[in-house]
């Protein structure tokens, strides 16, 4: 008699966490070849044999205030997945990011007796420590990308381990510029900048007018620039094209591209990027940046009050020190972004001092050992 197939719940709600869930999916399936993925994950997990109920856009809400409007058709959807996992008893559940929603989902979840785990640890350093106690009573184990949150787990009593982030294996640490400047059709002669305003339509809403208006600044500027925008989603893509549209004179140079964010920013001088993973994958593909954020004022008001880190940007806070220049909320306007930028890219001393911290970044964030065997319970 066949063994039954391993089934693995995983729900991931954004771009990043897509990526993510597609990694373990692959990796999983190594040591289970006949193994079940299902629940919510977006078209990299899709591509990979994903089963997903409903589209991981459902998910995708972003800011304080912004969230409260989805928040009965957020805790519908959440009673409705508790239902259809706990019939499936499968022997994991994993929750990708999005912990105020995956939390919730796992604690249920944890009471019926199914193993949970979560990868990607909250941000209790920089703001709600108190969710370690939430974490502890949600999740079997936690898995996380950064070397420092491991012993926060470990002292609050959370079986934990880094895994280190999977974009450290990825991205390979030499790069042939020259041959993937060929591979997009580029120019080698004058600046290549890529634009990344998000991978929430929220934030493209956010980012677009700024960015553009900045890109208009840079080419006045440099003359001879290329501008890439890599779009996570179809959704995020329109977004962006409609922004152009309005608020572009048509002489801009602007290439669209769906996906290929790090052929991009590999390729780039430069990158103008709302803050968030994309900035991870900037930093460990040596491309100095300009880190951006904007939100709804009251969603700023209240995080401002609330956060308790120095910094916003994941590779700053990496390296525990201003690397790349952070403009927030009213700081971001098109001449704040240019300005910065420019700064950055004509000063080569601290061009080159950025790509070594980022050199250094790289190997900070590899795996330090291999991941025990997720499906069995600590």
């Amino acid at each position: 008699m066949n063994a039954t197939p391993v089934r693995i719940v995983m729900v991931a709600g954004e771009a990043s966490g897509d990526l993510l869930g597609s990694h373990v999916i692959a990796a999983l399936k190594e040591r289970y070849p006949q193994a079940e993925f299902f629940g919510i994950g977006g078209p990299k997990m899709i591509g990979q044999g994903f089963d997903s109920w409903v589209p991981q856009e459902r998910l995708a809400v972003h800011g304080l205030v912004e969230v409260l409007k989805h928040l009965p058709g957020l805790v519908a959807l959440r009673r409705e997945l508790v239902r259809r996992i706990a019939a499936r008893r499968p022997h994991l559940f994993l929750g990708i990011d999005s912990p105020d929603f995956n939390l919730g989902l796992e604690k249920q979840l944890r009471r019926r007796g199914i193993t949970t785990a979560h990868l990607v640890s909250p941000t209790v350093w920089a703001w709600r420590a108190g969710r370690i106690k939430t974490i502890r009573e949600a999740v079997s184990h936690m898995l996380v990308l950064l070397p420092f949150e491991e012993q926060i787990y470990r002292d609050a009593g959370v079986p934990v381990t880094f895994i280190g982030h999977p974009l450290a294996d990825e991205i390979p640490e030499v790069i042939d510029r020259e041959a993937l400047l060929e591979y997009l059709r580029l120019s080698n002669k004058g600046a290549i900048v890529t634009l990344l305003p998000g991978s929430r339509q929220q934030e493209v809403l956010n980012h677009a007018e700024p960015f553009i208006g900045a890109a208009k600044l840079i080419r006045q500027k440099l003359g001879n620039v290329q501008f890439l925008v890599p779009c996570a989603t179809r959704e995020t893509y329109r977004l962006f094209e409609e922004a152009l549209y309005r608020h572009n004179d048509g002489e801009l140079p602007v290439r669209m591209m769906f996906g290929h964010a790090q052929e991009a920013l590999a390729a780039s001088d430069f990158a103008i990027a709302a803050s968030g993973t994309v900035t991870l994958e900037a930093a460990l593909l040596r491309c100095p940046m300009v880190i951006a954020y904007r939100m709804a004022p009251l969603s700023f008001a209240i995080a401002k009050r609330l956060v308790r880190v120095k910094y916003v940007g994941l590779p700053n806070i990496l390296c525990d020190d201003w690397v790349v220049p952070e403009l927030l909320q009213d700081d971001v306007t098109p001449e704040n972004l240019a300005q910065a930028a420019l700064n950055l890219y004509n000063d080569k001393q601290a061009l080159q001092a950025v790509r070594e911290r980022f050199a250094a970044l790289h190997t900070l964030m590899r795996p330090l050992y291999t991941t025990p065997d997720p499906t069995k319970p600590n």
